[in-house]
């Protein structure tokens, strides 16, 4: 097993209090999964220009299996490992079901063609070790295809409550986790020991009746507040109020309803093999660019 010790993990997430809140959302989840969905159909799409077969495949962070049930529409997908931490959400994959988690993933080295995650890699507490593990289970030539939550996710509702604990407290306390920022992502891959990164955002908004409906809507999907350095005292109703009217304030919509912005960044990378594209030697060309573009080559002055 690839594992990192539990000691020298960051402390970024409960993850005892993530597993409590995923086990009471599981009975209910499909009924919040439209992220996972939209992924779903995302990644099926890509596949499908993938001229290969994947003999075996994991899906790493299963959910309630959504993602794995969506790959079984596209063809040269064979065997299917869904890992899954929370017991109640594993009980409804698909395919073989293991219980586990990506800080500590039960893969031999090379043992798997393709591993794909939805929307649970952004919840891990060292997703570089994550990766570097993902990376080890994969062959030579395997594909790693991982969809995670940006930075700007939930950013309306993120200034509205550290406004309204400003204004109420005279200070905020961490309510919305940090997501990972584009920019940095590709970075990370490589140094993963990935090749070939590609790294792209899509922004879905959803629209709600109130700022109450959003909270419950993320209560629901089992990823409210979870942060280890999360403030321990019950929320107020003054504070939770003052939050909604600002939320409203600034950001609803001409018809009343309000807006919650999800950024679903989608990574894809190859494990290293000798059959994959390599960058030319320097000086190596063969035509000349002003050939190519079709104008006069000269001397800079």
């Amino acid at each position: 097993m690839n594992g990192i010790l539990p000691s020298v993990l960051p402390k970024i997430f409960d993850r005892a209090l993530l597993e409590r809140r995923r086990t009471r959302a599981a009975k209910t989840a499909s009924a919040h999964d439209f992220l996972l969905a939209r992924i779903g159909e995302d990644f099926v799409e890509r596949l499908s220009v993938v001229q290969r077969s994947f003999p075996v495949i994991a899906d790493i962070g299963a959910h309630h299996g959504g993602l794995g049930r969506a790959l079984h529409q596209t063809a040269g997908l064979e065997r299917l490992i869904s890992l899954e931490n929370t017991p109640e959400l594993l009980q409804q994959c698909a395919g073989e079901r293991v219980l586990g988690h990506a800080e500590a993933l039960p893969f031999a080295d090379a043992s798997l063609e393709l591993a794909v995650s939805a929307l649970s890699l952004h919840l891990v507490n060292d997703l570089p070790g994550a990766l570097v593990q993902i990376r080890r289970a994969l062959k030579p030539d395997g594909l790693l295809m991982v969809s995670l939550l940006g930075g700007t996710t939930l950013h309306e509702l993120r200034t509205a409550w550290l406004a309204a604990e400003e204004e109420l407290t005279g200070g905020a306390s961490p309510r919305v986790a940090p997501f990972a920022d584009v920019r940095d992502l590709g970075g990370l891959l490589q140094r993963a020991g990935f090749a070939l990164p590609v790294v792209d955002s899509d922004t879905l908004t959803a629209t709600y009746a109130s700022p109450l409906a959003v909270m419950r809507e993320i209560k629901a999907m089992g990823a409210s507040n979870m942060l280890h350095e999360r403030s321990r005292r019950p929320v107020s109703r003054r504070l939770l109020v003052r939050a909604g009217e600002i939320y409203s304030h600034r950001f609803a919509l001409p018809n009343g309803r309000v807006p919650a912005t999800f950024e679903i960044i989608t990574l894809t990378a190859w494990v290293p093999h000798e059959s994959q594209p390599k960058p030319l030697r320097p000086g190596s060309a063969t035509a000349r660019l002003a050939d190519a573009l079709g104008v006069p080559e000269g001397k800079l002055k």
